[in-house]
């Protein structure tokens, strides 16, 4: 893999975590990810299913994990899965994983070939009293594709119609919203090879920059710190694209007193990081442009302290909202008279910002996590305000990623330049 070895003991210990939340006599199944198809004999890159990822580190497509803690026989306790290398696999895409190797990189000691699948998956199912299977249940999720989860699930439940069948979604994210010390870690070196790309960008970024050559030079820098590239589509939009809140063309050219609104960040051995800053393409911000700037500035900081232990998203976003009620007032884009006539339900201020202020970040940019669940010490939210004036061709927001401790917060990219004044001196530096 293109990242550094990953000690097994943290894959060891997520399944120590899960096995404990399973009922007795229970059988778990997760699959890889499909390689998906593009046309004639193509195909995408490869991006592994994140749950069998969490739990084993094999990051090979075709493989199943197998957790079956009260097996008869200790050795079906775990079971690793993988498609089998040959001479001809090995010419034309390069070896597959070895036994050995998936022990190494996974802790179980246990490992098949594919070809031995429906035989010893017959067997301890004979044995097991449920069987958990996975769907994707994240709020967010729009899935029009048939993955191999769901195609397995159908495939389970007409061999074995009689079984009790149980939702593994619930658990996981209950476990993966906690991040372990070596997850903060990954999360963090992810965060920092997305600081040298911004770093990257302060000397290059001029008028007549076209917001593609922008990204080019991240998806440069961010390769050579042996990233796979992007935690997700980089939104690179300036002036009036800034108004988009998803704008992933990134195909115009970058004008003489445009802002540039960058949501853009790396991956590190599949953890995400998530960023988000604004330059100004002239180097300067306009009076109005920093007075916008300093403003969602104010919010984020003010939001960032409310990311603590006890708190919880609803009440932290009706918080974050009074926040952005005040700036925008002072900025006079709404009325005070106005805002005290509101309705409640449907508050001024989402004309200016109408998105959520943070999100769970880990495996996935918007990672596991009850939005009913008090904050505690091991997640990490990013923090997000902005304002958006479509009138103005103005779009401002600001994000760092922020790991909740028993102890206050931490801010994975308090490295990373923010403060506006010292933008403008680095891009003129």
């Amino acid at each position: 893999m293109r990242y550094s070895p990953i000690p097994n003991s943290l894959f060891i210990n997520n399944r120590k975590r899960f096995i404990k939340e399973l009922k007795p006599g229970s059988l778990a199944v997760f699959n890889s990810s499909d390689m998906m198809p593009t046309s004639a004999d193509g195909f995408m890159g490869f991006k592994q299913q994140t749950d069998i990822f969490w739990l084993s580190g094999i990051d090979q497509e075709k493989s199943i994990l197998l957790i079956f803690p009260d097996s008869t026989l200790p050795e079906h306790r775990e079971i690793i899965f993988l498609k089998e290398t040959n001479e001809q696999i090995a010419i034309w895409e390069g070896a597959k994983l070895t036994r050995e190797q998936a022990t190494q990189i996974s802790g179980v000691q246990t490992v098949y070939w594919l070809s031995q699948f429906k035989t010893v998956f017959h067997q301890l199912m004979c044995e097991c009293k449920q069987i958990y299977l996975n769907s994707n249940e994240h709020l967010r999720a729009v899935v029009e594709v048939e993955t191999r989860d769901a195609r397995f699930v159908k495939w389970c439940k007409d061999r074995y119609p009689l079984h009790d069948y149980q939702r593994v979604q619930a658990i996981l994210h209950k476990l993966r919203a906690i991040k372990s010390k070596e997850e903060v870690e990954l999360i963090q070196e992810a965060c920092n090879i997305t600081e040298k790309g911004f770093r990257r960008l302060l000397g290059f970024v001029k008028p007549g920059v076209w917001e593609y050559e922008i990204e080019a030079e991240l998806v440069h820098e961010f390769l050579r710190n042996r990233s796979k590239g992007f935690a997700y589509g980089p939104i690179i939009a300036s002036g009036f694209n800034a108004c988009v809140l998803h704008y992933v063309n990134n195909d115009k050219q970058c004008k003489k007193n445009d802002v540039i609104l960058l949501d853009v960040a790396a991956e590190y051995a599949n953890y995400a990081s998530d960023l988000t800053r604004c330059l100004p393409v002239s180097g300067q911000f306009t009076k109005r442009q920093k007075a916008v700037y300093n403003a969602v500035l104010r919010v984020m900081r003010g939001a960032t302290g409310m990311l603590k232990a006890g708190n919880n998203i609803i009440d932290y976003h009706e918080a974050v909202g009074k926040l952005m009620e005040e700036e925008l007032i002072k900025l006079k884009l709404l009325k005070l008279s106005e805002v005290r006539k509101q309705d409640a339900k449907n508050p001024l201020y989402k004309k200016y910002f109408m998105h959520g202020t943070s999100h769970f970040l880990g495996l996935d940019v918007h990672d596991y996590g009850d939005r009913y669940r008090k904050f505690e010490a091991g997640m990490v939210f990013t923090c997000e305000p902005g304002i958006y004036i479509r009138k103005e061709k103005l779009g401002i927001r600001l994000e760092n990623d922020i790991l909740i401790t028993k102890n206050g917060n931490v801010d994975l990219m308090k490295n990373i330049p923010i403060e506006a004044e010292e933008i403008e001196e680095l891009m003129n530096s």
